[in-house]
Order: structure tokens, then C-alpha cells, then sequence
């Protein structure tokens, strides 16, 4: 062993780049499925006095839930979808060697990532954009916040959004790894001819 690291000074980084985007792709899944149990699992209800009767308040509750707004719908999608096209690739990439399609699987993965990448910012997206609007709300619309009546939702919904961008940027770099080794792939498959 000690030989065959001596005669090729590359056997570790292969080795270890063999791992990094598995690991990568792990990490990105445990983000997607964060957000998505996170933000499916947010609600929040609360009594507010609506008005008074003599010295009597008259009560109503009020529930915020993620199912309320259809922004936060699509990112619970989104993440699930993502969530589960991490774990899809993860099993092809563990049992992918036997059924290469033709050497076409790393171009099949790599397109799939970048949809991926493209569903998860278009939900993490309309979802923050809504999350602003209810912590700041716009008074040219007269849109009231409900951040400062419904904090635990809305912070909740924080964490949520935060653990998709962060599966986000991991996939991300998960996709630039994997066209970097394609296209070395596919430059060392060329061959010049005179």
C-alpha cells in the first residue's frame, strides 16, 4: 500500500474526491428535509380581542399556517421534490456503476441538478419574498405585517428558509463539481488527430 502510494501521489485526493460530492449531496438532502418538515410543520394560533361588549372582550382565534400562503406551498414542494432527488441520486451514484446508460449518466445527473436548482430558488425565492412581506409588510398596499402577532411562525419559517438556501448553495457547488468532471471527462475521451 505504502508503494502503491509512493509510485501514484494521486490515489488519496481520487479517493477523496470521490467522496466530497456524496458527502456534499448528503449534506444537501439533510437541508432540503429540514426545510421541508420545518416549514410543513409550522403553525401558529393565537386569541386576539376583536372587540368589547361592557367590560366583556370578545375573542377570536386565529391560526397561521404554511398552507395559508401559496408561496410557502410551493417551497415545501420544491424542498420535498429536491429532498427526494438528492436521495434518488445518491442511490444511482451507490449502484450507477452497473447501468451507465451508455456513459451518459454523469450528463443525465448534471442536467437533473440544474432543475433541481432551478425549482428549489424559484420556491426558496417566492418564499422569502413573502417572509419579508410579513415581517415588514407594505403600507402603499396597505398589506399589515403579521411577524409581530405571529412571531413563532414567522421564525420558524426563517429557519426553514434558511436551511433551503443552504441546501441550495450546496447543491450548487454539488453541480459545478459534477460539469467540471464531465468536461474533464469528455477532454480526455478527445483525441487529436493529425
Amino acid at each position: 500500500m505504502a508503494q502503491q502510494a509512493a509510485k501514484n501521489p494521486e490515489v488519496p485526493t481520487r479517493e477523496l474526491k470521490g467522496w466530497v460530492i456524496p458527502l456534499l449531496r448528503l449534506f444537501a438532502f439533510s437541508a432540503f428535509v429540514s426545510a421541508t418538515v420545518v416549514m410543513a410543520l409550522n403553525k401558529q394560533t393565537k386569541a386576539f380581542v376583536v372587540a368589547t361588549i361592557g367590560s366583556n372582550p370578545i375573542k377570536a382565534t386565529v391560526t397561521a399556517k404554511f398552507q395559508h400562503t401559496p408561496a410557502f406551498v410551493f417551497f415545501v414542494v420544491a424542498n420535498s421534490v429536491a429532498s427526494m432527488h438528492n436521495l434518488l441520486i445518491l442511490a444511482i451514484q451507490s449502484i450507477g456503476r452497473k447501468y451507465d446508460f451508455k456513459g451518459n449518466r454523469f450528463a443525465v445527473i448534471a442536467i437533473s441538478d440544474m432543475l433541481t436548482v432551478a425549482l428549489v430558488s424559484g420556491g426558496a425565492s417566492g418564499a422569502a419574498f413573502m417572509g419579508y412581506l410579513g415581517r415588514k409588510g407594505n403600507s402603499h398596499a396597505r398589506w399589515n405585517k403579521i411577524c409581530d402577532k405571529f412571531d413563532t411562525f414567522c421564525d420558524h419559517g426563517a429557519g426553514a428558509m434558511i436551511a433551503s438556501f443552504i441546501g441550495l448553495v450546496l447543491l450548487i457547488i454539488v453541480n459545478v463539481i459534477s460539469i467540471i468532471k464531465l468536461q474533464n471527462r469528455s477532454t480526455a475521451n478527445c483525441s487529436v488527430v493529425p
